[in-house]
């Protein structure tokens, strides 16, 4: 019997075991440092989004206490303006006496008592203190030559001083407010308030907020930590700390740079600021946000120790550490490797079934939308259709009306021609006997004759002609010249024993001209129709104007409408005349006419008697149109 040869031959028992020893060796390193990593992303993660809740935080308490100081600086910046109501100031100003000087005093004195104030004073444009609230103290104000404060320089100048400075006299800090004296345009003096800013501080304390507000030269003048005051928060350069020095602004404050041992940018006005500790104490880094104050060149910084949040982001960076380490114990243990795969492969035809059902979701949604927009559109056609329709009849509407009347007063025009028309023809009948004989004279006299009367024919027709064009829904009308023109068409029904009153000024109205000449024709027709049958008929048209709205009204001594009848007067077709005398269009066109010009039509019965129609108009821009 033969042996088959081995078809797997042996092998060194080294180079067998080599692979399981690489993976043994390998593995535990490799898993520290992925430990180590995902610890230290863990960490990072952990601080960026507490980073973000800080500072969204940060920016509420910002703008909370960022609107207290604002509020705090505004609230005195009208007491410096109230020395202008004072008749003794003037006359301090004038009359630089010792009886003016102490009636001030005395009136300074009491204003910074009831404003608790630091204190108020006067002075005159060449900077000298003429009074002060503070005349009783050592460390008086009085006589002092402050010309070379920029709040003066700026209140002399007629601008407002705002100003943050340590006395000169008491070495106090304070915050100036200036403002200028003015009489017949010309600043004669300037007051001044300072203010204490320390009861900002004091809160700042008792909140434990650690906060500053730096000036414009970005030096620290208001701080929570009293070690900071008189700080700057960027460096001076040589140049800027002589200015300075010269102006006095800081005392004799040496304005050294507040330390800091590291910076980082975070965000516009957010960075990381770490600030060394006193003796014996480590430094804290914090969160500082800055915002500018209104009205004031100055900036809030408000600081947010980092610490707790740094320990919060160690923790959860440990806490990551030993759920990766936990994990890779049990994935260890467990050898479930072809779970995963196989459980990642599910989740992946899970995640494009989802996508897909997803795209044919957004595509049904999609297509959904756009029939909307398809419907909204036509929506929108159709209504500017039916706008545009609207117009166009209203248009028609109006120049019906106008017809309307035109054809009511044609017997009264064709009257009123007919009359020019046979003086005409006997003028110019004796004109051709006259030039005959050689009587030049005479013959002048009726051809100057027959030149008004043929002027007067076209004055009847020009009047007709402009109320029958169409009319614009905006304008400026001139109310006298449409009173002219309604009475140059309504002339021959006016030339009965109507007595026509007019008290109303010449009227610049918000309307076109012809649109308000037909309202009138229409008001002043149902007026003459009302009065037809009184024994004294009486029209009175009358106007005002104020701020709020110019008024017409066209007023009648009729018989007035019926109460059964008063709530139909606007609507179309609607007539109270007999027979066919009216169409019922004329108030209906004149309420649309006022409502197209932003104004409104209104009709009052008195209990005497009669109609008053009233015409309200927005007032217009300007005088005459």
């Amino acid at each position: 019997m033969k042996c088959l040869p081995d078809r797997h031959p042996m092998q060194s028992p080294a180079l067998y075991v080599k692979p399981r020893l690489i993976r043994q060796l390998s593995l535990p390193p490799l898993i520290l440092l992925l430990m180590l990593g995902l610890g230290y992303v863990g960490f990072v993660l952990s601080e960026r989004s507490g980073l973000h809740t800080l500072a969204e935080t940060g920016e509420r308490q910002l703008e909370l206490h960022a609107r207290a100081v604002e509020s705090e600086l505004n609230r005195f910046t009208y007491l410096p303006s109230l020395l202008e109501l004072e008749s003794s100031v003037a006359a301090l100003l004038h009359h630089p006496d010792n009886d003016h000087r102490q009636a001030v005093n005395d009136y300074l004195d009491g204003l910074n008592r009831r404003s608790r104030s630091r204190a108020i004073y006067l002075l005159d444009t060449e900077g000298r203190v003429l009074a002060t609230s503070n005349w009783r103290d050592k460390d008086s104000y009085l006589g002092e030559d402050l010309s070379f404060r920029a709040y003066f320089q700026a209140a002399v100048r007629g601008l407002p001083g705002r100003f943050y400075g340590i006395g000169s006299t008491t070495g106090e800090p304070g915050y100036y407010l200036a403002h200028g004296l003015e009489e017949h345009g010309r600043v004669i003096g300037v007051a001044v308030i300072k203010v204490r800013l320390e009861a900002l501080e004091e809160r700042w304390q008792k909140a434990r907020l650690e906060a500053y507000v730096s000036d414009e030269n970005g030096i620290i003048i208001l701080s929570s930590d009293p070690a900071r005051r008189l700080k700057s928060t960027q460096p001076l350069s040589a140049e800027t700390k002589e200015r300075l020095a010269r102006s006095l602004q800081y005392h004799w404050a040496p304005l050294s740079e507040l330390p800091s041992e590291a910076r980082s940018p975070v965000a516009e006005g957010v960075e990381t600021l770490t600030l060394p500790g006193g003796p014996g104490t480590p430094a804290v880094s914090y969160l500082s946000q800055s915002r500018p104050l209104l009205e004031t060149p100055w900036h809030l910084t408000l600081l947010t120790p980092l610490a707790d949040l740094r320990r919060e982001s160690i923790i959860e960076g440990v806490l990551a550490t030993v759920a990766f380490a936990l994990l890779a114990i049990g994935l260890i243990a467990w050898n479930e490797r072809r779970k995963v795969l196989s459980t990642r492969l599910a989740a992946r035809e899970a995640l494009e079934l989802a996508n897909n059902q997803l795209e044919r979701r957004i595509g049904e949604r999609t297509a959904d939308l756009r029939a909307s927009n398809e419907r909204l559109r036509g929506e929108i056609r159709e209504r500017r259709q039916a706008e545009d329709t609207l117009h166009r009849t209203q248009d028609e509407l109006v120049q019906a009306g106008k017809l309307a009347a035109i054809g009511q007063m044609s017997t009264s025009v064709a009257h009123e021609l007919n009359q020019p028309l046979a003086a005409l023809r006997t003028l110019s009948g004796n004109t051709v006997r006259f030039l005959e004989r050689g009587a030049l004279e005479t013959a002048s006299t009726n051809l100057q004759a027959m030149n008004e009367l043929i002027d007067r024919m076209g004055r009847i027709t020009a009047s007709l002609r402009a109320f029958a064009r169409r009319g614009e829904d905006r304008g400026q009308a001139s109310l006298t010249s449409a009173i002219e023109a309604t009475l140059q068409v309504l002339g021959p029904r006016l030339e009965t024993k109507v007595k026509l009153q007019r008290d109303c000024p010449d009227l610049c109205l918000p309307m076109d001209p012809t649109r308000l000449e037909q309202i009138l024709i229409n008001l002043l027709g149902n007026a003459l129709d009302a009065v037809q049958n009184q024994a004294r008929p009486l029209i009175v048209i009358g106007a005002r104007q104020d701020s709020q709205v110019s008024q017409v009204w066209v007023e009648d001594n009729g018989h007035g409408v019926e109460p059964q009848a008063r709530q139909h007067l606007f609507e179309p077709f609607f007539t109270t005349k007999p027979g066919n005398q009216g169409l019922g269009l004329g108030l209906t066109l004149s309420a649309s006419l006022a409502a197209a010009a932003g104004g409104r039509l209104t009709v009052d019965h008195p209990e005497g008697g009669g109609t008053v129609f009233v015409l309200n108009l927005p007032p217009a821009t300007r005088e005459t149109p």
